[in-house]
């Protein structure tokens, strides 16, 4: 009869210890799970900015213009706009968000949205602007990616995009 202290008896696995399988797959899991939240965390950001960021970059067939803004209220500011494209019809009250960068008394070049009398800035600022959501997600994904993923390297790749599109942006406007 073979003792509990037999050379046998050592090489067992603990009975709590879970199979080398069973850990690859809940690794496996883990990996395309969160793999898939900086996937929709970058569809996000993408689809946040791709609101504004179409007006400003594709601009043909679209009025441009400027605006100079006269009033601001709590989220929108106003102004006439004063075409500078070829069939732009001048306004006399158009309406721009709201932000930072938007001051009473200065002058902005802008796109007009088709439809409407709203428009969003143009040119390297309004590019910029129009893509912070990405760099907010990009800087999130950092984080899920970093921490989820353990995939150092690309982290920083992520954060490194994110914080220079912030920071052009910032520069910019």
């Amino acid at each position: 009869m073979p003792s509990a202290s037999s050379p046998r008896a050592s090489h067992r696995a603990p009975s709590h210890a879970a199979p080398r399988g069973a850990v690859t797959a809940l690794r496996t899991v883990r990996h395309a799970v969160l793999g898939a939240v900086a996937v929709v965390i970058l569809i996000g950001g993408v689809w946040g900015s791709w609101g504004t960021a179409q007006y400003v970059m594709l601009t043909k067939g679209r009025e441009r213009g400027t605006i100079e803004v006269t009033r601001c209220g709590a989220d929108t500011c106003h102004g006439p706009f004063t075409p500078l494209s070829t069939g732009a019809v001048a306004r006399g009250r158009v309406v721009i968000g709201r932000s930072a960068a938007v001051q009473r008394g200065r002058t902005y070049t802008v796109v007009l949205k088709p439809g409407s009398d709203e428009v969003v800035r143009s040119g390297p600022a309004g590019v910029l602007y129009a893509w912070i959501p990405l760099g907010g997600a990009l800087l999130l994904a950092s984080v899920v990616v970093a921490g989820g993923l353990r995939l150092a390297r690309a982290a920083w790749l992520l954060a490194g995009a994110g914080i220079l599109l912030l920071t052009s942006a910032f520069a910019v406007i």
